[in-house]
């Protein structure tokens, strides 16, 4: 009898199984972010009305114009993509590090979830993290400053792949981190100084020659400037190098994290 039902039984789709899954962790991850959007989004909300407040209108009012823009218009997409950047870092690691840290990581690695889509599901999930608190941000944007829009599918393809680019990041810092200390250091002592140095709050134009040259190894000025180039249609570096940095990043980055998973680097130690 049992032979009868395992012959008849129907086959398992495994292209349903592994999108089930992929659908479970991006689900998941939305819940969490939702469930505790006083640590997932007001922060960065609360940041961007103070750099408004301070550097745009203040500050702002001594520097005048940038780039042929209003100072609080140029540095809007600065400040958007910059809470992108962590947002969806901070997202990842502390959700995958959380996992390795409470053991319940075993219970997707016993899964048949291949690690690719793993990793593609956490990096949606710190994905959706970064749109989410960039929407709340370019809100907060509006109140104090007018954004023009002048070429949306690159608004749009930076955000993305930014935001991909840096939660696969995360995704790596968690595999590697052994305590929460070393969670916390690639953001503060690699990615704060970056952001600020990435053109966030000003043109590297006014910068002199041996700093403006030292700028151009700064991943994060290519991803500010091909954002701020949707909006405004100015930018500080070549808009088709940057997303040819920015789509070679994601796909060593997705690359380097499948990898180290199929070995078990970071989760069987």
């Amino acid at each position: 009898m049992s032979a009868v039902m395992q012959s008849t039984a129907p086959p398992v789709n495994l292209h349903v199984v592994r999108w089930i899954g992929f659908k479970t962790i991006v689900i998941r991850e939305y819940g969490r972010i939702i469930r505790i959007w006083g640590q997932t989004i007001v922060p960065s909300v609360v940041t961007a009305v103070l750099y408004f407040a301070i550097f745009g209108s203040l500050i702002g009012r001594r520097v005048g114009s940038m780039g042929g823009f209003d100072y609080k218009q140029y540095i809007a997409p600065g400040l958007i993509m910059m809470s992108v950047i962590t947002n969806s870092y901070g997202n990842v690691v502390a959700s995958f590090f959380g996992a390795k840290f409470g053991k319940h990581v075993e219970e997707l690695l016993v899964s048949p979830l291949p690690n690719w889509v793993i990793v593609g599901g956490y990096a949606a999930g710190g994905m959706l993290r970064g749109v989410l608190v960039g929407l709340a941000v370019t809100i907060v944007s509006l109140v104090f400053t007018h954004l023009h829009v002048q070429h949306p599918l690159i608004i749009v393809s930076a955000l993305l792949l930014t935001s991909l680019t840096f939660a696969l990041g995360g995704f790596l810092n968690a595999l590697f981190a052994k305590n929460f200390d070393q969670v916390n250091w690639i953001p503060a002592f690699v990615l704060t100084p970056l952001t600020y140095f990435g053109g966030v709050f000003y043109s590297i134009s006014l910068l002199p020659q041996w700093a403006r040259t030292l700028s151009f190894a700064n991943p994060i000025l290519y991803m500010v400037n091909a954002f701020r180039f949707g909006f405004l249609g100015v930018s500080d570096v070549d808009v088709a190098i940057a997303f040819a940095l920015m789509t070679a990043a994601a796909i060593v980055l997705y690359t380097a994290a499948v990898i180290l998973m199929n070995r078990g680097v970071g989760i069987r130690e």
